[in-house]
């Protein structure tokens, strides 16, 4: 399989890189095409690519480059999926996979993979599964996915009885057809990534997709408190089981400030270190992954009460002058914000805005009770005065983070949250959001050392 074949790869960043350097290595002719210049690529890639012979094509999509003796499409997750290459594979009958696809072809036999997916918290859950069996079966653990490491690029070092816990997007879960995890977890669903996948029944369908080659031999771990979720795998063949944080049920379920797993009580609520109910869901979902791993209570509670969070993502920064700074760059549309304001009953000053989307801050109305001041930045920052207004919420803008740090301070007093969710997307200034939230954490470092 993938041997002296022709295979076309569709954007190159770490996952058109990667699968270009697996395939070369097994004597595949390779073609990588990106639209971008090569100016603005990563050169280092460039010319490693070039040098193990992979032919690239940049700067461009020429029309005649795609033909009938391809035998595969690799696509970018990142693409679109009405891209005119795609469409005209699907033409000519040739399989549009991606890397994710390719990788898990390739896998030895007896590796056990958990898959994490959902709208909302799956980096989160994949590192704190992923920090449990690290702790419980030491190297074997590996760790792969959209997490930032794609499977390609750990593929070499994985053997039989190693455990893979990835997490999966909806853009990687398109292109993903034999793909079968052993535990699949889908954390939550609600609307987004439209502007991809056309529709929120779209959506919701690709996200489903992660159960789809399963059967009674493999579970599938599910919200029990999320409707969409139920509807969406009604019709899943899998093993269910779920987990709730608002009743009791017959698996993971929160009673008398403990996490209970089948009624027995894992760890106490006030032992877990990240903020917020939504993160008692997430911790919920790492322990019945680890449960079907045998993992003891001891190992599952230990890691879970040293666990400090996923860096951009309701990140506890530090303490300064008694106000507590949060990083939640990574709360790019508005249920992530609407998550991270019901975490915290202390008063709130809020960053909010950046790229323009037409994203609808009127839809975070209902969890700003404890917001005492607004500080509007980037793109959108005029229709974020207009919403603090509309709720008489003392109400800042600037064009900038940076010029509007210093404001943040000044609304808040000893015992107030200074919280970065922005329900915004950050590419009006920033190549990405974590470049936002390291630039929000250099402020507060500052602000440390100047008192």
């Amino acid at each position: 399989m993938f041997e002296n074949k022709k295979i076309f790869i569709l954007g190159l960043a770490r996952s058109g890189y990667q699968a270009a350097k697996v395939l070369r290595a097994r004597g595949n002719t390779v073609v990588l095409n990106d639209g971008k210049a090569e100016e603005k690529l990563d050169a280092k890639q460039v010319e490693e690519l070039r040098s193990l012979g992979v032919q690239l094509i940049l700067g461009e999509h020429p029309d005649d480059i795609l033909d009938a003796s391809f035998d595969y499409l690799i696509k970018n997750p990142g693409v679109p999926i009405d891209h005119k290459y795609v469409l005209k594979a699907r033409e000519l009958g040739i399989e549009v996979i991606n890397e994710v696809e390719l990788g898990y072809r390739l896998l030895p036999e007896g590796v056990k993979i958990v898959a994490i997916t959902g709208t909302n918290g799956k980096t989160t859950t994949t590192t704190l599964t992923y920090e449990i069996m690290k702790k419980a079966f030491g190297d074997r653990a590996v760790l792969a996915g959209n997490i930032g490491y794609p499977l390609c690029s750990v593929l070499d070092g994985i053997k039989s009885g190693d455990v893979l816990v990835m997490e999966i997007s909806c853009q990687q879960l398109e292109n993903l057809t034999q793909f079968n995890p052993d535990v699949a977890l889908m954390t939550n669903l609600s609307p987004a990534h439209i502007d991809f996948l056309k529709s929120y029944d779209n959506y919701k369908r690709v996200k489903t997709k992660l159960f789809q080659n399963q059967d009674s031999t493999k579970v599938a771990i599910l919200n029990i408190d999320n409707q969409d979720v139920l509807d969406s795998t009604k019709n899943i063949k899998s093993t269910v089981k779920y987990f709730s944080s608002t009743k009791e049920i017959n698996g993971c379920y929160l009673k008398d400030n403990k996490i209970y797993y089948y009624d027995e009580a894992v760890i106490d609520v006030c032992n877990v270190q990240i903020a917020g109910r939504h993160n008692l869901e997430n911790c919920m979902g790492a322990i019945m992954i680890a449960k079907e791993f045998g993992i003891s209570n001891e190992v599952i509670a230990d890691v879970i009460s040293n666990f400090h969070g996923v860096e951009h993502r309701l990140e506890y920064v530090d303490t300064v002058l008694g106000r507590k700074f949060y990083n939640d760059t990574e709360a790019t549309n508005i249920k992530c914000t609407q998550i991270a304001l019901s975490s915290f009953s202390q008063p709130i000053v809020l960053i909010l805005g950046g790229l323009e989307r037409g994203q609808d801050f009127n839809e975070l109305a209902p969890f700003m009770n404890h917001v005492k001041a607004i500080i509007g930045i980037g793109q959108c920052r005029g229709r974020v005065l207009e919403f603090g207004e509309s709720l008489n919420i003392p109400t800042f803008i600037y064009e900038h983070l940076t010029d509007g740090f210093d404001k943040c301070f000044e609304e808040s007093a000893p015992g107030d949250i200074i919280l970065l969710s922005p329900a915004s997307a950050s590419w009006d200034q920033y190549k990405e959001c974590e470049v936002r939230g390291a630039e929000f954490k250099k402020k507060v470092e500052d602000l440390k050392n100047e008192n």
